[in-house]
Formats: structure tokens, C-alpha cells, sequence
């Protein structure tokens, strides 16, 4: 096994093994190396929807895919229960999978309930010629840019996380629109987090849209928010994923941010996501 950092202390390629295959020895390394960098990027790895599950499992218990939302017949047709389907892709008039081709916003996953996902583990099947490419941002290296003041003041503040939208902004099924971030329903996590394994402090912002600062009034939250992003993506702290078919990414969601750019919606797109759950 070879770690090749893409950065200093922020993204590792890990070559020279196969995850469907690899020792508990391999895996205490590997886990210990996506400790330390956050996100880790394995080419190649042609595996399936099983021995994907089997590789997550890895990393804590799997979030089940929400089959209530699911008719009968689409329930059916889930051969995995555990991976999620992330796809523009069109079959018998119907998408195979969610968030289609648009652009989805900066964020970490699921951090409007009250235990987010410590990992997610993200597998390229097809992939577009052009677009569709995602970024990450560390928020530890985001938490030591911060001005002092600013770190100060963000020490003792709690942020709301929106729910009812996904991260290229639809209406989730099941909520009522709004128009004031203070009604949107979600979790409040602090401002300013110590990681639950490393302890390092990192900034914990979900996403940037209906986030609402519980402690202040509208205006106030609206232009601390605006503040705090302003350093939550800088170009330094933000590694780009070229998707090839069969790219294998795992990132620590307590840590980093990610987005995605768009891409031609007449263009193949397929990814499969494993999600780990909070072990709280």
C-alpha cells in the first residue's frame, strides 16, 4: 500500500490495494491516514454494490436508502439497500438515482439531524466527459484562518441547519416552503466543533443557504454567516476531484465540505454512496 499526500496535511491517494480484499492490518492504516487528511481517493477500484457496502461497513454502521418514499415496484428493483444511487440517468421514464446533473452548493452531509454522518464513501461509475467534478474544502485549515476576534466571538454560537432543501436547493418531499431561515426546520449544531476522534477544532457550517445563527436576531445572523463563509472556501484550503470511472473517495464529514459542479444533462452520470452513521 503507498499514501501519496495531495496536499500537505489535506487529501491522500492511496494505491496498491483493493478495498473489496484488504486486511484489518491495511484498514487500521488506512483509517488512521483518513484521520489525518480527511478525504481519501482510491483509483480504480471496479467493486460492487456488496463489496461496497462491506468496505463502508468499515468505517461504523450504514444509513439504510429511506425506502418509504419508495413505491412497491421500486422497492423491488433495490439491489442494495445501503447505497444510495446519485444519477441524472433516465430509465423507463424514470431517474435511477437523485440530485440529477445541477450544481450542488458547498455542505456536509446530513448535518440538519441531530447526529450527522461521520464519513461518506462515494464510488464513480459513469462519468461525463466534461463537468460533474466535486470539491472539497478542509474546515480545520477554514478554522485557522479565521481572525481571532472572529474565532472568538463564533466560540459560543449555535447554527440551525435547514433540512427541508438538498444541496442544489429543491424542496425535499414532505415540507412546506418559507421564506425566513428562522422557520426552517433542522438541527443546531455549535458554530465551532471539536472533532469526536481527533479533537482538532474545525468549523462546522453545513451549508451556507437558511442557515440561521440562533443566538441573534435576522440581520445579525445574516452577516456573521456571510462573514464566516468568506473564509470557509478559500482557494488554498480546496482540492478538486477529476472523476475517472471506478474513483473511489472517502471523506471525514466532520471535517470537510464538499460541492459539485454541473454538467451536460444530456451527459451519463452514476455514482453509488455509502453513508456511515454517527455511533452516538
Amino acid at each position: 500500500m503507498n499514501i501519496t499526500p495531495m496536499t500537505s496535511d489535506f487529501v491522500a491517494e492511496i494505491s496498491g490495494v483493493n478495498v473489496a480484499s484488504i486486511t484489518d492490518e491495511a484498514f487500521d492504516q488506512i483509517y488512521e491516514t483518513w484521520l489525518t487528511y480527511g478525504v481519501l481517493r482510491f483509483r480504480d477500484q471496479q467493486i460492487d454494490e456488496n463489496e461496497l457496502q462491506a468496505f463502508s461497513t468499515r468505517f461504523g454502521p450504514l444509513e439504510e436508502i429511506p425506502m418509504g418514499r419508495l413505491s412497491a415496484s421500486a422497492r423491488a428493483k433495490i439491489k442494495n439497500r445501503y447505497v444510495t444511487q446519485l444519477s441524472n440517468i433516465i430509465k423507463d421514464g424514470k431517474p435511477i438515482g437523485g440530485l440529477g446533473n445541477a450544481e450542488a452548493n458547498w455542505h456536509a452531509d446530513m448535518t440538519y439531524v441531530e447526529n450527522p454522518p461521520p464519513a461518506s464513501v462515494l464510488l464513480g461509475v459513469e462519468i461525463p466527459k466534461e463537468g460533474g467534478d466535486t470539491y472539497f474544502s478542509d474546515q480545520r485549515a477554514a478554522f485557522t484562518k479565521l481572525p481571532d476576534k472572529l474565532r472568538q466571538r463564533l466560540q459560543n454560537l449555535t447554527i440551525k441547519h435547514d433540512a427541508a432543501h438538498t444541496s442544489i436547493g429543491k424542496l425535499r418531499p414532505g415540507y412546506e416552503p418559507f421564506n425566513d431561515p428562522r422557520n426552517a426546520p433542522g438541527a443546531a449544531h455549535p458554530a465551532i466543533i471539536g472533532h469526536s476522534e481527533t479533537g482538532e477544532q474545525v468549523l462546522y457550517l453545513g451549508r451556507r443557504e437558511w442557515a440561521y445563527v440562533t443566538e441573534f436576531d435576522l440581520e445579525e445572523s445574516e452577516r456573521l454567516l456571510d462573514e464566516v463563509w468568506s473564509y470557509a472556501t478559500l482557494a488554498e484550503n480546496v482540492w478538486q476531484q477529476k472523476w475517472r470511472p471506478y474513483d473511489l473517495i472517502v471523506w471525514d464529514n466532520r471535517r470537510v465540505l464538499h460541492r459539485r459542479d454541473d454538467f451536460d444533462p444530456m451527459a451519463r452520470r452514476l455514482m453509488k454512496r455509502c453513508q456511515v452513521l454517527s455511533r452516538s
